[in-house]
């Protein structure tokens, strides 16, 4: 169940992830930190940012998107740097990578990353093609 989260928290995995994350996906997560989105073809869970307000909050943001990047990362063909925002509970992802003129900002683009072959397909102009409102 998503709940808003404090902005302090999105800075903090900026922070550890030395990115800006794009101001349409901060607004939604802000507002529900986590949910469900869908793309065409599949559903996905999002990862929350870990938020640390209290010990309920810890334990449903424990999936964060911070350690499900590191996670992701490990896989050979993971892109080194894209962002993990979603799963569909079989390997893929959705992902957030840099924009091309600014390696540190990340674009509104989400792309879906197909764990079997590492392929990148981009299936969303910004977050809010993804959720129903």
């Amino acid at each position: 169940m998503p709940f808003p989260v404090d902005a302090k928290y999105i800075i903090e995995a900026e922070e550890q992830l030395e990115v800006q994350f794009p101001p349409l996906f901060k607004e939604k997560m802000i507002k529900e930190n986590g949910g469900e989105a869908a793309t065409e073809y599949d559903d996905w869970n999002l990862y929350p940012f870990f938020d640390q307000t209290d010990k309920k909050r810890i334990s449903r943001t424990c999936n964060h998107i911070v350690l499900e990047t590191k996670q992701a990362r490990k896989w050979n063909n993971f892109p080194s740097t894209a962002i993990a925002i979603a799963s569909n509970c079989c390997g893929d992802q959705l992902v957030l990578i840099p924009m091309d003129n600014d390696s540190k900002k990340l674009s509104e683009s989400i792309y879906f990353w197909y764990h079997e072959t590492g392929a990148l397909e981009k299936v969303a102009e910004n977050i809010k093609e993804l959720i129903a409102e």
